[in-house]
């Protein structure tokens, strides 16, 4: 592909492969409309595992070594992989990011290798959300105005909170909102895009459009429509780093658990909404989850409001 843009790699590797590399970080860009975070993912996976693949054959790569590939080869990355304590969801994720790029690389007519469908993903344990209760998530919000360094920051950090506690945005989709975008206290749902550029629609409590509202007024730098809507204190765009760092600071200012993230506040707008009566597939609409199933797993998060509804809801809960 003429133009191809080069890639960062820090395998040794040969034209053929790098070239390679390049188009398909290109179709990622383009046609899958992959985000800039995702494509960097991708990337580090395949490059962990060109680098391993390259000292374990001896020398740099080529398209060639991949069409060579064998299964013992992979089962040895993995067995690599698990010798160095690396969790199974990262190496499963690393092993979907391999099978995605060999696919690819089978469409665009350059390797033809079943062998990456041939080893099997490792056996996830399946996870339970971790969400805070609602006297938790009440004392994180209000914490967030004691640990900030200026009232304007506060009032930044209150308001993307209350976008991912009050509406279940993933910290991502919150801090790329537009200035365009910002929600007003009269506004009755937000347009988000979420995972894979999918939009959806979430109502939006008034105290939210309040909080972003008040951020704005108080933000010191100029906030252009097309321009992201939350900055950091230098005046650029900010980081969910940023943000993950003011939850561990409250963290140890409340002594709660290491679970106490940003993405638990989204967890627990879902596990709220379900242990007050919320429909699951509504839950589903609201999160942006492509299937139930994901949803499903809040309902393994509190079982004594999912008793609540029973009894409340079920013609034969009650004793005649």
């Amino acid at each position: 592909m003429a133009g191809t843009p080069r890639v960062a790699l820090q395998a040794a590797v040969k034209p053929d492969l790098e070239d390679a590399i390049a188009q398909w970080q290109a179709w990622l860009a383009h046609e899958k409309q992959a985000s800039p975070h995702t494509r960097a993912a991708y990337l580090r996976d395949l490059n962990a595992f060109l680098a391993f693949l390259s000292e374990h054959l001896g020398d740099a790569l080529a398209l060639s070594d991949l069409q060579a590939l064998q299964v013992a080869d992979l089962r040895s990355w993995l067995a690599a992989r698990a010798v160095q304590g690396l969790q199974r969801s990262s190496t499963a994720r690393a092993l979907s990011t391999l099978r995605g790029f060999f696919g690819w690389l089978a469409r665009a007519g350059l390797v033809e290798n079943p062998a990456v469908r041939a080893v099997k993903m490792p056996r996830l344990p399946r996870s339970v959300p971790k969400a805070l209760n609602e006297d938790q998530a009440g004392e994180v919000l209000h914490a967030v105005e004691e640990l900030a360094a200026e009232p304007w920051i506060a009032k930044r950090d209150m308001a993307v909170l209350l976008l991912l506690y009050g509406c279940g945005l993933r910290i991502g989709e919150a801090l790329g909102l537009t200035r365009g975008e910002a929600p007003k206290p009269e506004q009755e749902a937000l347009r988000v895009t979420g995972k894979g550029r999918k939009e959806r629609q979430v109502p939006l409590l008034p105290v939210v459009g309040e909080a972003v509202q008040a951020y704005i007024a108080a933000c010191p730098y100029p906030l252009p429509e097309n321009h992201p809507l939350f900055l950091g204190a230098r005046g650029g765009v900010l980081s969910p780093r940023r943000m993950q760092e003011r939850l561990q600071q409250i963290r140890g200012l409340l002594g709660l658990p290491d679970s106490a993230t940003p993405h638990a506040l989204r967890h627990s707008f879902a596990t709220h909404l379900l242990s007050a009566g919320g429909d699951l597939r509504a839950i589903q609409e609201l999160l942006g989850h492509a299937s139930l199933s994901t949803t499903q797993r809040y309902t393994a998060v509190d079982t004594s409001g999912l008793i609540r509804v029973y009894d409340s809801a079920h013609p034969r809960a009650k004793s005649e």
